[in-house]
């Protein structure tokens, strides 16, 4: 099996690599396909020395051109970033001037990320469907509801991936001193808006558990009170927070540095790490860089595409009426089976109001974001911000909207 990773030289690339040699998958080839050869140079070498540490025999290949990357290839995951880091902290730091959070995948932030990134991401996947008709996208880069939404419109085999599920599967199964795969959630929600609405170990419900021997524990992790969480009666995903506490969380990042140029350090750490001939597993410093047990979630779902296994994961897929207040052709994030066919939603129970009022809110936004993201125009950005709930106001709306086609214009090819 071949796998292509589009972004290759990413910092989260050692994870994925550690990820598809650890699990065992038949892969007897990892294409890195990246624009950056500096990277390229030291990730690879560290890439095959991971590989040889873990006895597989699987060869990384590594390109700059993105159709001899997915020649032949079973499935090809995307992990790029348009502009960088600095584009990133651009967008975490530009809603500022208007009152608003910065944020790369939600807010006014995210919004610029999917401009950038969606007429990129679909003129990969159209390469796919040239070169590689038969292999499965695989889309971590984010925004990724967008993103996986843009490509299922545009007809191609594509799964969105997040790694917040399996982390607080992790976390959950750790807490409860149970084998994680004991554990299942009741997962519901559009991508970095979720919420765990139950912990099911063997099939019944531990949450009242958690909440009673960890609850201080989850609220940390969560940064927000345990009373709140309590009353919630769920788990919110820690994404939450920009809608749950907006002003204390803007206050804490006008006196921080964004979080861009936080990994963009850490980024300049990992890489020297890796480039050390004696090093042979991951460093610990790449947990702190977001993006934990994206290798395990990475090929578990590579695993059950191309092996038809009908193994259950969350994913970002179709809603095709499992959420019936949104419409069919939104993509939300929930327990799917995944096989040959690709990703089917599992049935969810009735959604509360509290939770499904801003589901429907922000599924309007990325309907309209992405609208903006294929058409361009800085009305329809205007628009879109509008629709959003960390937006909301007209003046600040089209405040923003001119902000940021001015900030990103080298990236968008209407501007």
């Amino acid at each position: 099996m071949k796998i292509t990773v589009v972004g290759g030289g990413s910092t989260y690339t050692p994870e994925l690599i550690d990820g598809f040699a650890r699990l065992g998958l038949p892969v007897t080839e990892i294409a890195l396909v990246d624009p950056d050869p500096d990277r390229l140079d030291v990730i690879a070498p560290f890439a095959r020395r991971i590989l040889a540490r873990q006895g597989s025999s699987a060869k990384i290949t590594t390109t700059a051109d993105p159709d001899a990357g997915i020649d032949g290839t079973d499935a090809v995951l995307f992990q790029l970033r348009i502009g960088g880091q600095a584009a990133r902290h651009v967008d975490e730091t530009f809603p500022h001037e208007c009152g608003c959070i910065g944020q790369e995948t939600t807010g006014a932030g995210g919004l610029a990320k999917a401009l950038r990134t969606v007429p990129v991401v679909l003129d990969l996947a159209e390469r796919v469907a040239k070169r590689a008709p038969n292999a499965w996208i695989v889309d971590f880069t984010n925004p990724v509801g967008i993103v996986t939404r843009a490509l299922l419109d545009a007809g191609h085999k594509a799964v969105g991936l997040c790694n917040v599920a399996i982390g607080f599967q992790r976390t959950f199964a750790d807490w409860l001193g149970v084998d994680h795969e004991r554990v299942a959630l009741d997962h519901v929600g559009l991508n970095h808006l979720t919420w765990e609405r139950a912990v099911r170990l063997d099939g019944v419900d531990v949450l009242p558990r958690i909440f009673d021997e960890h609850g201080q524990a989850l609220a940390d992790r969560l940064r927000m009170p345990l009373d709140v969480v309590r009353r919630l009666g769920v788990v919110p995903s820690y994404y939450l927070r920009y809608y749950y506490a907006h002003d204390e969380v803007l206050r804490e990042q006008l006196s921080e540095p964004s979080r861009a140029q936080q990994v963009a350090e850490m980024e300049g750490d990992l890489l020297k790490m890796y480039a050390d001939p004696a090093l042979t597993e991951k460093p610990t410093l790449l947990d702190k860089r977001g993006g934990a047990y994206y290798s395990e979630a990475a090929v578990q779902l590579v695993h059950a595409l191309t092996a038809d296994t009908g193994d259950v994961r969350v994913a970002n897929v179709r809603n095709n009426g499992t959420l019936p207040f949104l419409p069919d052709d939104a993509v939300i994030e929930v327990p799917s089976r995944i096989d040959a066919q690709g990703a089917t939603p599992l049935p969810v129970t009735a959604v509360e109001p509290l939770f499904a009022g801003l589901i429907a809110h922000v599924t309007a936004y990325e309907e309209l974001a992405l609208e903006a993201a294929l058409h361009g125009g800085v009305d329809r950005v205007a628009t879109a911000l509008l629709a959003h709930p960390l937006v909301g106001q007209v003046k600040v709306a089209e405040e923003l909207a001119a902000k940021l086609v001015a900030a990103n214009r080298a990236h968008l090819w209407w501007a």
